[in-house]
């Protein structure tokens, strides 16, 4: 039976609690313990799939087609175990199921009510796969006093009493602001959030508290005392200046010993950091830079690119360089030329996207980068705008565009050499869709195959030519114009085992121009860094000597 932690926040968000699960699962791996990772998530959205990534950052994919938290990706990153659609569920999720139950009469007329049936229905996807793992963490979204969950801080109580004394622990991470002119640092934020916790019958065993520098001794023990912790599980989160010094971080601080100590596991497994040591040692001692420039329209936050800009890092530790991201607004190249703007960089990339806004300056760096021979890696919405620049530029086709903008804008505008893809295989089956659907999980989503061309630029990266990656979309290049294209220089060398959805383009007599319908940036890992990244990288390094 799996030891159950499960990670709390207080004082403000965004602390880094997702960070925080995700480097103590790296830790206990490195002791040799099976670990996996859920996220528990009050708001009642079903899912993330359909806000805004002002709103809530990026959408991580998962395999089977769940879209996620993009604290799953840390979680994957920082331990290498693929997550599930079971290792994330919201607030609307779990009041959807119920009442589901609730119209099929599963609860036989009675009453629902929030306890118990909201919160069996949370302690029942905590426990999905508990047999599997030695560890299981689950962090709860938000703080400690927020009102959507409330359900799940009883959940948690109610199921660390239902399991034996010693199988579930509980960690709060917080926050010790430092006031400057009084030169102090404040315990009383992180008092008065332990209070609130115990209030709903929650203890914490460990606290992890975020600060800018060491936590003094006296603080230290004072924070002991008032939150009924031992000394030695207070654990400083000190400011870092990269999210991969966090494992060993945190154990130099010793959370991971704190963790087994509470577990009464004696004697541990000694840690093997081989592997943590290596990552921070490429990504402190780097032996070059290069600038890439990432255009697109969500650019203010950069955490809705999240997993391309860890990509982009762990391609730069593969080719020990250091990889400096610029975010260029597509946008500004609606009213202005893009070669000013683009001029100095040593590849350019384009992430996926919704909606017409900004693809017009999307456009325009495929055509720079295209034109100035500059490393191109088109990743969904970025692989569909380098097909439709070079329809329009070297196809002939003047007026390509894509239906997903006709639908926006409710007229006829263009030629879609984009469409909205409305079945494939999924597989033993034929999956459906119509542009009226709702919006919500209606994409192509998860892992598929794609079978790459011999000889092909993109077979040479990955080494072979049968690949399985993660999709999110709505809209596919349509293959009725792959002839056209082909000549014109546009390669189709990834396509559908079925042969009738175009997966990657690339231009033949371009040193790195690759554009790929899949998200290759949710699969990287700091320890096993994605290969088109990898090589994408190595091109920028390359252009890079040039300059």
């Amino acid at each position: 039976m799996a030891r159950f932690i499960f990670i709390t926040g207080g004082v403000v968000s965004s602390l880094g609690k997702g960070l925080a699960s995700a480097a103590l699962g790296a830790l206990l791996q490195a002791r040799g313990y099976s670990v996996r990772l859920r996220k528990l998530d009050p708001y009642l959205n079903v899912d993330p799939g359909t806000m805004s990534p002002f709103e809530h950052g990026e959408v991580f994919v998962t395999d089977d087609g769940a879209e996620t938290d993009l604290d799953l990706g840390h979680y994957e990153r920082f331990t290498g175990v693929a997550a599930r659609k079971t290792d994330s569920v919201s607030s609307g999720r779990i009041y959807s199921n119920v009442l589901e139950k609730e119209r099929r009469g599963d609860y036989l007329g009675k009453t629902i009510q929030v306890i118990p049936h909201v919160t069996n229905e949370i302690k029942d996807f905590i426990a999905i796969g508990e047999d599997e793992v030695d560890f299981m963490l689950c962090e709860i979204g938000g703080t400690v006093g927020d009102i959507e969950g409330l359900p799940f801080f009883e959940a948690i109580r109610q199921f660390s009493q239902d399991k034996p004394r010693g199988q579930c622990l509980f960690m709060h991470l917080t926050l010790l602001p430092y006031i400057k002119a009084s030169g102090e640092l404040k315990t009383k934020p992180t008092q008065h959030s332990v209070k609130e916790l115990r209030s709903i019958g929650l203890a914490p065993d460990i606290l992890v508290c975020r600060s800018e520098g060491p936590i003094p001794t006296k603080e230290r023990e004072k924070l002991a005392l008032f939150c009924n912790v031992r000394p030695d599980s207070v654990i400083a989160a000190q400011d870092l200046s990269t999210i991969y010094d966090a494992p060993l971080a945190y154990h130099r601080e010793g959370l991971d010993q704190a963790v087994l100590d509470a577990f009464q596991i004696s004697p541990a497994p000694k840690p093997d950091l081989t592997k943590w040591e290596d990552v921070s040692d490429r990504i402190h001692n780097a032996e070059g830079e290069v600038k890439v420039a990432i255009v697109g329209k969500y650019t203010q936050l950069e955490d809705a690119y999240k997993s391309i800009a860890e990509a982009l890092t762990h391609g730069g530790m593969a080719n020990r360089v250091r990889v400096k991201v610029e975010w260029v607004d597509a946008e500004v190249f609606d009213t202005e030329e893009a070669a000013p703007h683009l001029e100095g960089f040593h590849a350019i990339l384009v992430p996926g996207g919704f909606g017409e806004r900004g693809t017009e300056g999307k456009i325009k760096a495929a055509q720079y980068a295209r034109e100035h021979k500059v490393p191109y890696l088109g990743i969904c919405l970025g692989m569909q705008m380098a097909v439709i620049e070079a329809a329009r530029n070297a196809a002939g086709i003047k007026e390509a565009g894509s239906e997903e903008f006709d639908h926006e804008s409710g007229k006829k505008r263009f030629e879609p050499v984009v469409y909205h893809l409305k079945e494939w295989v999924q597989g033993n089956h034929k999956v459906e869709r119509k542009v009226g659907d709702d919006k919500g999980g209606t994409m192509r989503l998860g892992a598929y195959d794609a079978v790459l061309a011999e000889g092909s630029k993109v077979a040479e990266v990955y080494g072979g030519t049968a690949i399985e990656e993660r999709h999110r979309h709505r809209y596919e290049v349509d293959i009725k114009y792959r002839d056209k294209l082909e000549k014109a220089g546009l390669n189709f060398s990834g396509m559908s085992p079925d042969g009738r959805l175009p997966e990657i383009v690339e231009w033949s007599d371009h040193p790195w121009f690759i554009g790929v319908q899949y998200h290759p940036e949710l699969k990287s890992k700091p320890f096993d860094p994605h290969p088109l990244f990898r090589d994408f990288v190595r091109a920028a390094k390359d252009t890079s000597r040039l300059v």
